[in-house]
């Protein structure tokens, strides 16, 4: 059902039939103790679709994540004619003969109305993006002027928008500004090899954010025998090419998904406890995997043994100053780590977040603030001065990520409750089922030394 979403100071989120939900976040008083196992990454799993479906021949994905996310890019890239096969983990991707006419929702998902408009520029006949009330405020022009410098007809500079697919692109040079998100970049390379001349995209624009995205782009076009050209130092990235020719199909298997595990991991960090993550890679283009450093600064410790990550946190959190460009992803969970931590954090370079599903540090600092604490937003981040916390409403609005910080927060403030938990299904289905199962050892929901 589509959520109408809102800007951090405006009234709460108002579900179609008018009910607004809060769930009592679990607080403990105990260190937590557990092993959690976590479902496919979002990024992979959609890119892989992509690359699938344009490939040679029919392949498969194993460990695919099933979330709000993917299972909207699996709806669009079926109505585009592709065949895709398995309710679970394991799906079976047919390339179409033709991708055709087809409604697109995209709902909330940058990876779905970003990353299928060069799809769409392939299908013979209009293929029309719509997503949720709040999506429609995201900024896609970067993408759609960039296909019409390409040969494509659009109408409309966001959604919804209408791309009138003729079943080729003439493809070649373009200069875009991506310097708003990384996903403008890899959209336009994952489908250039099914376009007449490839592609070659110039950023011309501020630093990009998100850097090791377009790497994870990047190395997946590899693996599928697409040539690309991407700059040796990421930190200079400017220019991309990609060869035409044809996608070869692979069979992807998912890693799991590091940014769903920091809020576990911060877990251990705030109750002084321990949290494993079995099944992570020692090698991965995932923005997640800094959450390892991340911790050690902030005081934890972090050991990687068996491609098992084991985080235990210490008595005390230390502040962090850091610059979270690269993995803007991350800052809500640094946020909340931030907010209880005993001494003063500066999150940098992460004013790109202000048009994510919400803007994400004006609704972290709302947030926060409403609990006690002492945020402030700057020109690029967010200063933030450890200060006691209260119990209250946490607000998420409809931002899976905002909803996981309060979630971590309310592990050691007793009363936090949270609006619209479920908005998690984005990219976690089973968040609060997780959730439980982490505390269902330590005392929580009432149990042995826990509150609500």
């Amino acid at each position: 059902m589509p959520r109408k979403g809102r800007n951090p100071r405006d009234t709460p989120v108002i579900w179609e039939d008018g009910a607004v939900t809060f769930w009592p976040a679990p607080h403990v008083r105990v260190p937590v103790h557990a092993t959690v196992t976590l479902p496919g990454s979002k990024s992979i799993t959609n890119r892989a679709l992509i690359l699938a479906a344009l490939a040679d021949r029919p392949s498969t994905l194993t460990g695919a994540l099933r979330s709000r996310d993917t299972n909207l890019m699996i709806e669009a890239l079926r109505a585009m004619g592709a065949g895709i096969e398995g309710e679970g983990e394991t799906l079976v991707v047919t390339p179409p003969a033709e991708f055709s006419s087809a409604m697109v929702d995209c709902g909330l998902a940058g990876t779905v109305m970003r990353f299928l408009p060069p799809v769409a520029a392939l299908a013979h006949g209009d293929v029309a993006f719509d997503g949720d009330e709040q999506a429609r405020v995201r900024p896609l022009t970067t993408i759609l002027d960039a296909l019409r410098a390409l040969g494509l007809d659009i109408d409309g500079n966001a959604l919804p928008f209408v791309v009138h697919g003729t079943g080729t692109l003439r493809g070649g040079p373009v200069t875009i500004d991506a310097s708003g998100s990384s996903q403008f970049v890899s959209g336009l390379l994952l489908s250039a090899a099914r376009f007449e001349q490839g592609i070659t995209v110039n950023h011309d624009g501020a630093a990009l954010p998100s850097m090791p995205h377009i790497e994870m782009t990047v190395e997946m076009l590899r693996r599928a025998d697409v040539r690309v050209d991407a700059p040796n130092d990421s930190r200079k990235a400017q220019t991309w090419t990609v060869a035409p020719g044809p996608i070869r199909a692979v069979d992807w298997e998912i890693e799991p998904d590091l940014s769903n595990a920091t809020p576990f991991l911060a877990a251990a960090a705030v109750t002084g406890g321990e949290v494993s993550i079995p099944h992570w890679p020692r090698y991965t283009t995932q923005p997640g995997d800094v959450i390892r450093e991340i911790l050690v600064r902030m005081g934890a410790e972090a050991r990687f043994y068996e491609n098992v990550l084991t985080v235990h946190g210490p008595e005390r959190l230390a502040g962090i100053d850091i610059d979270l460009h690269d993995v803007g992803e991350l800052t809500p969970t640094v946020a909340a780590l931030a907010a209880l931590a005993d001494s003063p954090s500066r999150l940098r370079g992460i004013a790109h977040l202000r048009g994510h599903e919400t803007d994400r540090l004006a609704a972290l600092a709302t947030e926060i603030n409403r609990l006690g604490g002492k945020v402030t937003e700057t020109e690029d981040g967010l200063a933030i001065v450890p200060n006691p916390l209260t119990g209250g409403q946490w607000r998420s609005y409809a931002d899976h990520r905002m909803a996981t910080a309060g979630a971590i927060i309310g592990l050691v403030t007793p009363g936090v409750e949270i609006e619209d938990i479920g908005t998690t299904a984005k990219t976690l289905p089973n968040f609060v089922q997780l959730w439980a199962d982490m505390l269902s050892g330590t005392g929580h929901a009432g149990g042995p030394g826990a509150d609500h």
